[in-house]
């Protein structure tokens, strides 16, 4: 079996389609549509669904992308394991971060990583969503308070809060009668759960429990900060975030809401720490330093 057309197989697999397999890859289509052809003649079966919009593979297919996909990632790993041992990290080097990390903290992580390591190609993806490092290619990824995982290990790399922020001339909500509850109009994240009300605690000690009475919904963070810089209400948003815009006097804390967050740098524990990752883990380990 010739294992390029193996890996070119799996590639379609796992994203769905040639195209976007190709886009992936930086690979034609036709190419990967070829050695595909080449692997189910040598193989004797079709693995893939021909005329369907959508890819489906055959049951021949998925039993061959079920069970060979690890092993080459094995192999990839392998090769990585060598080239770890080189004094000077290479190759690329793809990391998937939250969108407002890779936008406040990332960008200058990856312009002094890039400094340092001109070798190394490397690609952050910013986005809010829990990708599979394997099946996706990723190296390394970034995640906020992540569930336990004994596929993924890594570090802390920094701290972080979930503050209630408004713009000055935006006055403080007042009680309503009879409740112990302050209602205030408010720039909502899109997946907040209606009806939630936010337990703050102030710089006095205390607790208020705030009803947010929606004013804009909004699926970005960025978009949020933004919305709440013009008046338009108080938000929920990180720390990292908006630290500046308070120490500035462009939004006021009315203080913190639930428990702290942590924000860990992963990799997938059958992979070997490449010489690539390990230089990029001591880039944010230096960060740490910096921030701590």
């Amino acid at each position: 079996m010739d294992l390029i057309s193996l890996a070119d197989f799996n590639a379609v697999a796992a994203h769905g389609g040639f195209g976007p397999a190709g886009r992936a890859l930086d690979r034609p289509k036709a190419t990967l549509s070829r050695r595909v052809a080449e692997l189910e003649e040598s193989l004797g079966v079709r693995l893939i669904e021909r005329g369907s919009r959508r890819l489906r593979l055959t049951e021949e297919g998925l039993a061959l992308h079920e069970r060979t996909r690890g092993l080459l990632a094995e192999i990839q790993e392998a090769g990585e394991a060598i080239a770890s041992s080189a004094p000077v990290a290479r190759g690329r080097l793809r990391i998937s971060a939250p969108v407002v990390f890779a936008h406040v903290v990332l960008s200058r992580i990856a312009v002094r990583f890039a400094l340092a390591w001109p070798q190394v190609e490397l690609e952050v993806i910013a986005e809010d969503r829990a990708v599979d490092p394997v099946d996706e290619g990723y190296d390394l990824v970034i995640r906020i308070d992540p569930p336990r995982d004994e596929t993924l290990v890594g570090r802390r790399i920094l701290g972080d809060q979930r503050l209630l922020v408004a713009a000055p001339s935006l006055a403080m909500p007042t009680a309503v009668p009879d409740t112990r509850t302050w209602v205030v109009p408010a720039v909502m994240y899109a997946a907040t759960t209606p009806g939630a009300l936010w337990e703050v605690c102030t710089e006095d000690g205390g607790t208020r429990a705030i009803k947010p009475t929606p004013v804009l919904r909004l699926s970005s963070l960025l978009m949020a900060r933004e919305a709440v810089l013009e008046g338009v209400g108080a938000a929920v948003l990180p720390r990292l975030l908006v630290s500046r815009d308070i120490a500035e006097g462009r939004l006021a804390c009315w203080g913190t809401v639930g428990a702290p967050v942590e924000i860990w740098a992963l990799f997938h524990s059958r992979r070997l720490l490449s010489a690539k990752v390990r230089a990029f883990m001591n880039v944010l380990r230096d960060l740490q330093q910096e921030e701590g």
